[in-house]
């Protein structure tokens, strides 16, 4: 029996298989906090990665944004014949994921269009790349005004899960430009016949009109089929006081979600340190927060 996340060695963690690793953060019964970060700015110290920052302060998954997987640079991050996530892996004892964006060149867009390289799509180019990397998961969403659709990521999944063996998160944390619903129970179905192992919803208090009974909806709906769910903070909340992420926390442990996410909207391309730790505490308490923060990357 795979143990809860919670409670793993940094060793243990590592060495989960996906299904193993998804078994093991439902079993923490929505206490994983996921921080995203920018992998292309100067760090918020200069000379560690934004990933050991956030371990430190209690994130449990770390998700690499902006990150061109065919050509890779992490600021803090030493050039080595090493992959950057065996790097990662060695620093901060933690599973390592990329977001890749299903670009749709159709889509209806709300605003101009941002375009972005090649390695930050995701086609089977980049899809066949973070496998070869060893990436634990990725995220398949899209980054303000790229024109990602959910029709794309729809059809993105379904590929990826052919191709990558680790855990596949799928879904918008907000419009990415396109003139479309962020969220609807057909949509996330959709995701889960295609192959997603977590549904990524923006958390309530994010985005407007989307509330708790809405993502009550999901949530059962989801874990109904076996997949998880993840809300997300990515509509530069993250910067906000932490008295806001307490309050989102609340709200959206109460809806069911198993993993919450913070974004990268704070100085140097990484959620304010303490809003991190106030998301922990809110979700977990002061224990298994100190447990997390304090356990050694050796054990």
């Amino acid at each position: 029996m795979t143990k809860r996340f919670i409670s793993a060695n940094a060793s243990e963690i590592i060495s989960m298989t996906a299904s193993e690793l998804k078994q093991s953060i439902k079993a923490s019964e929505g206490r994983i906090v996921m921080s995203e970060n920018v992998v292309g700015r100067e760090p918020f110290i200069e000379d560690i990665t934004n990933a050991e920052i956030a371990r430190a302060f209690g994130a449990d998954l770390i998700l690499l944004n902006g990150i061109d997987v065919l050509n890779p640079k992490i600021s803090g991050l030493s050039s080595s014949e090493e992959s950057f996530v065996d790097q990662l892996h060695k620093l901060v004892g933690r599973p390592i994921g990329v977001n890749l964006e299903p670009v749709d060149e159709e889509a209806t867009m709300a605003e101009d269009r941002l375009t972005i390289a090649e390695g930050r799509q995701a086609n089977s180019k980049t899809i066949n790349k973070i496998e070869s990397l060893g990436l634990d998961f990725v995220c398949l969403t899209g980054n303000p005004g790229t024109g990602v659709t959910n029709t794309q990521i729809e059809k993105t999944i379904s590929v990826t899960r052919k191709l990558f063996s680790g855990l596949i998160i799928a879904g918008k944390m907000h419009g990415a430009g396109v003139s479309e619903s962020i969220v609807d129970l057909k949509t996330v179905k959709s995701f889960i016949k295609a192959g997603a192992d977590i549904i990524l919803v923006p958390a309530v208090g994010t985005v407007p009109g989307f509330d708790e009974n809405e993502l009550k909806e999901i949530v059962k709906a989801v874990h109904k089929e076996g997949a998880l769910v993840l809300s997300a903070i990515g509509t530069s909340q993250e910067s906000s006081d932490e008295d806001t992420i307490k309050q989102i926390a609340i709200r959206n442990k109460i809806c069911g979600v198993d993993i919450q996410h913070i974004g990268d909207a704070g100085y140097g391309g990484i959620a304010p340190v303490e809003n991190i730790f106030a998301l922990s505490k809110a979700l977990r308490g002061m224990r298994h927060t100190a447990s997390m923060m304090a356990r050694s990357i050796h054990r």
